[in-house]
């Protein structure tokens, strides 16, 4: 009989599980809140002025954030089916459960959920994540998996990314994820510089900087394609189906970014080709705005009208002296001398 309500006092709970990646939450909260404090601050902008800091804040914090996410995401390669398979070891008893595999740059998460979820007199819900980077150990996640009991599904999944698997899935996957990665916090890196420079009067870096974002995410997806096709595919037979896996969303994502960062990129540079006062009046440095400060044609500087006379014009200037300048004696001899 409960001693306290209806809980038993020495039997713990289902755990809560936390909707999404914790990773993934924290990155898009922090761009969010950047997002919603510059809408805050957006009113105070006058003009067309407004809706240009707005498409260049928008689309530089969603470029951003999906450097980050997709760097920690795990869904690189997914897959998902429907089967009919035993359940535990050592029992003849089949379940009717979606099994699902999750691929990321730094470990597998496997999904085991019943149709229906109770089953067996259990609720059949499993969410098992095995990580191999960062001096983590998946053989020793392999066998603390093995001493839980965890369902005969996951641990079938979770056989086939280990070291010693014939497969090679273990090896493959991690190189792939550590280029990919590895790739990503460069396309980051170059992403921090671009807004730096396009907040300074080196815009056309500042476009080039955004390409080779672009670049460096495409890359990132090369890297990842070729070291996921180093050996053939692995069959995961469970019960009556066979597990396949595909580009998950990260991937796809990572390259609707990259094209992206390169197709601005290059309207950066034929911009600044072709109409270089737009592309600064779009960032706010209209030359036009300061009557001392003109641009030089050159990408680069502010040049000072006096100092930029005298450099192009070979000739010397000859500055006139007033007469009073000229001759500061002349009202000394016309003056009266005393006795």
């Amino acid at each position: 009989m409960p001693a306290l309500g209806h809980t038993f006092p020495f039997y713990a709970g289902p755990k809560p599980n936390f909707p999404m990646d914790t990773a993934l939450a924290v990155i898009i909260t922090i761009f969010l809140t950047a997002l919603v404090t510059f809408i805050i601050i957006l009113p105070g902008i006058r003009g067309k002025m407004r809706l240009f800091w707005l498409l260049r804040v928008v689309t530089s914090l969603f470029i951003g954030s999906v450097i980050l996410a997709v760097n920690f995401s795990s869904e690189w390669s997914v897959g998902l089916v429907s089967t009919n398979m035993s359940y535990k070891a050592f029992s003849s008893e089949w379940i009717s459960a979606d099994i699902g595999l999750q691929v990321g740059l730094r470990g597998v998460n496997i999904t085991l959920t019943g149709t229906p979820v109770q089953q067996l007199n259990e609720t059949i819900d499993y969410n098992e994540e095995f990580t191999w980077c960062l001096g983590e150990n998946y053989a020793k996640e392999y066998a603390k998996a093995l001493a839980r009991g965890l369902p005969n599904p996951v641990l079938y999944i979770a056989e086939k990314f280990t070291p010693n698997s014939p497969c090679g899935l273990h090896l493959q996957y991690r190189l792939a994820g550590h280029y990919t990665s590895a790739t990503l916090w460069v396309a980051f890196l170059c992403w921090l510089l671009t807004n730096v420079m396009l907040s300074m009067p080196v815009l056309v870096y500042g476009g080039h900087m955004l390409l080779a974002t672009g670049i460096f995410q495409l890359l990132a997806l090369l890297f990842f394609s070729m070291a996921t096709s180093l050996t053939p595919p692995c069959p995961l037979r469970l019960g009556t189906a066979t597990l396949h896996t595909y580009h998950g969303p990260a991937f796809w994502i990572t390259l609707a970014t990259g094209l992206l960062c390169v197709l601005l990129g290059l309207a950066m540079a034929v911009a600044h080709r072709m109409q270089p006062h737009k592309l600064k009046a779009f960032f706010n440095q209209t030359a036009g705005e300061d009557p001392i400060l003109e641009w030089s044609p050159e990408e680069g500087g502010l040049l000072s009208p006096r100092y930029r006379s005298t450099a192009e014009s070979p000739e010397t200037q000859h500055i006139p002296l007033s007469e009073a300048s000229s001759n500061p004696c002349s009202t000394d001899r016309g003056a009266p001398q005393g006795s």
